[in-house]
């Protein structure tokens, strides 16, 4: 059982200070709250030290430009401060979250003279994002009523709270319906992700996901790219229709908590899951990568 995130153990970083976890406190009345004015990022630590944490301040940093928030701090400060969190907190495995919002200050859309708080924070409950079992047997998805909007709608590729409304929408619907997840299409009727992950199809030594032009293109995924075309598979960014399902061997998911997930059904489809599975060799591989750097 997850424990709570308000009453933890621990340590918080806060505008520049390490504060215990219980006093890490902000006004119900705040832009980042009633707006959905915040950035953030979900990141892992492997024996203690952080799996591309250079990359994922430089989202961190530009995230909050697309949205027009100025980080108070250098990308250096942020970097430091993670390193020191997860020492003072004594984890090895963990998740870590930065996190940028507008404050109190001021109320309204109007963002100008907004002041911007800073927190990171870290925690070991999440070593892995699904069920053990799930992670084994491969997730159930079903397709998700409410779909990615159109790039000139939304700043799609800004990790931002705001965006991820649609994304616990749907994977709301996927659990109230008995699955796991949901698969999400764009605006086009196209394959687009799951709610919190990156989508690959496998065909042999194929595989296929489709372009980033109106979801985030996410570290794992731009990793797992990496990694399986160094093994000689041939990967193919493209266009993706819903019934082009049926055509494929395996599925999986890739995220920074999700790490490399099998999916065993998308509505009607099934994939081969298991330990027969080239994904499950993926898994394997993946691990052995983010634990070795």
């Amino acid at each position: 059982m997850l424990k709570t995130f308000e009453n933890r153990e621990g340590w918080i970083w806060y505008d520049g200070k390490f504060i215990e976890w219980n006093n890490a406190k902000s006004h119900i009345i705040s832009q980042g709250l009633h707006y959905a004015s915040a950035v953030f990022e979900g990141e892992r630590a492997y024996n203690g030290t952080i799996f591309k944490s250079v990359e994922h301040t430089q989202r961190f940093f530009k995230s909050a430009e697309t949205v027009g928030i100025k980080i108070p701090y250098s990308q250096e400060e942020i970097n430091q401060a993670k390193e020191e969190l997860i020492k003072k907190m004594n984890y090895k495995d963990c998740y870590v979250r930065p996190f940028a919002w507008r404050g109190s200050n001021l109320m309204g859309l109007s963002t100008t003279h907004s002041n911007i708080h800073v927190s990171i924070a870290v925690w070991d409950d999440w070593t892995t994002y699904y069920k053990l079992e799930d992670m084994k047997d491969g997730l159930s998805l079903i397709t998700s009523p409410w779909k990615r909007p159109p790039p000139d709608s939304i700043p799609f590729e800004a990790k931002a709270s705001g965006p991820y409304l649609i994304c616990t929408l749907s994977k709301s619907f996927a659990e109230e319906n008995g699955y796991n997840e949901a698969l999400m299409l764009d605006y086009r009727g196209l394959i687009a992700e799951a709610t919190s992950s990156n989508i690959f199809l496998i065909k042999e030594k194929e595989i296929h996901t489709p372009i980033p032009d109106c979801f985030l293109n996410g570290i794992t995924r731009q990793t797992v790219i990496e990694m399986v075309k160094n093994q000689g598979y041939n990967l193919i960014e493209r266009y993706i229709k819903p019934e082009e399902l049926k055509n494929f061997d395996e599925v999986f998911l890739t995220g920074t908590a999700a790490e490399i997930t099998p999916v065993k059904s998308i509505d009607s489809y099934k994939f081969l899951t298991g330990d027969k599975s080239t994904t499950f060799q993926f898994m394997k591989d993946y691990r052995d990568l983010v634990t070795k750097s």
